[in-house]
């Protein structure tokens, strides 16, 4: 996954509250295990007619939703079934942060495992995001800040080790990788001296 450290993006508003995984990538689809191509079904129920045609008037089908890669959801994102495949979705499709005032927990673990930064805000910036859809924004992970359209700066909350993989653009795995030559130290020096033993 590529590194985050800073994301200025226009902004997909999205203002629906309580949306579940199953809305963002229904069921059907999770069938694969390959994230490639997943953005195509993000939110395929409510993006596509019964013909498979682009719904015009949904969000992510405007013109103007093209590149950006900031989603203002309503509030209570992700709640439902633990589904993997809903961060993948977003990802693919060019998503890389999340903002709410309320994330649950199970996808918010999933999206900061898959390099997906969900950012929960207090109720008044949002409701400013709300209703500024396209608005531009500047999330620094670094410093842990949302910078609004009008200047002002909002702090996020967000545990140190999924900080530490999204800005080095690393997973659990790559993290473990990463540490390679320190666990080989400590196993050299941990290990009991080669000799005969004792009597």
């Amino acid at each position: 996954m590529d590194p985050i450290r800073v994301i200025e993006s226009r902004t997909v508003v999205l203002p629906r509250e309580n949306i579940d995984t199953d809305q963002i990538i229904p069921a059907r689809f999770l069938k694969v295990t390959d994230k490639a191509g997943l953005g195509k079904a993000a939110f395929a129920d409510w993006r596509y007619g019964p013909d498979g045609a682009p719904v015009a008037d949904f969000v992510l089908n405007r013109p103007e939703a093209a590149g950006c890669s900031v989603l203002v959801a309503g509030d209570n994102f992700g709640c439902g079934s633990s589904r993997e495949h809903a961060p993948w979705a977003l990802y693919d499709h060019g998503f890389r942060a999340v903002l709410s005032t309320r994330i649950a927990d199970i996808f918010r673990n999933n999206a900061l495992k898959n390099g997906l930064l969900p950012i929960q805000i207090d109720a008044a910036s949002h409701a400013a995001l709300l209703d500024n859809p396209g608005a531009t924004v500047r999330i620094d992970l670094e410093a842990q800040t949302v910078t609004l359209p009008g200047g002002a700066t909002v702090r996020f909350p967000i545990d140190g080790f999924s900080r530490h993989c999204l800005l080095n653009g690393v997973d659990e795995l790559g993290f473990l990788l990463d540490q390679a030559e320190a666990i080989t130290r400590y196993e050299r020096a941990s290990a009991p001296p080669q000799g005969r033993g004792t009597r």
